[in-house]
């Protein structure tokens, strides 16, 4: 079996950028911006929100969806979607610690 890259670093730091790399569109930013402001949503109030095409927007919730930080539910040809208060508690966790390790570091080497 070959070797993945993301074995030889911390399940810690992969899970970060992971979350990192789903958080990286400003459009999935607004999107939980919008779920977060309703508590729970249904796509197609989404997309009255948001600049983007009805198809756009559903990947985005699938990227969204795929990485935990939300669940969705489909009601016939409705699909409703919450944030996934757990999945955030872990991003405050993950983002917490490397940020005050980075913090912590710089500030002993007077970055």
């Amino acid at each position: 079996m070959p070797l993945v890259k993301t074995d030889q670093f911390k399940r810690a730091d992969v899970r970060l950028a992971q979350i990192a790399k789903a958080l990286s569109h400003p459009a999935r930013i607004a999107i939980l911006k919008e779920l977060a402001r309703r508590n729970e949503c249904v796509c197609g109030q989404i997309v009255d929100v948001i600049p983007l095409a009805q198809s756009t927007v559903s990947q985005h919730l699938k990227e969204l969806k795929e990485i935990g930080m939300i669940n969705g539910e489909i009601d016939g040809p409705r699909s409703c979607y919450c944030i996934d208060s757990e999945k955030m508690n872990e991003l405050a966790s993950l983002l917490g610690d490397f940020l005050q390790m980075v913090n912590c570091a710089c500030r002993d080497k007077q970055c």
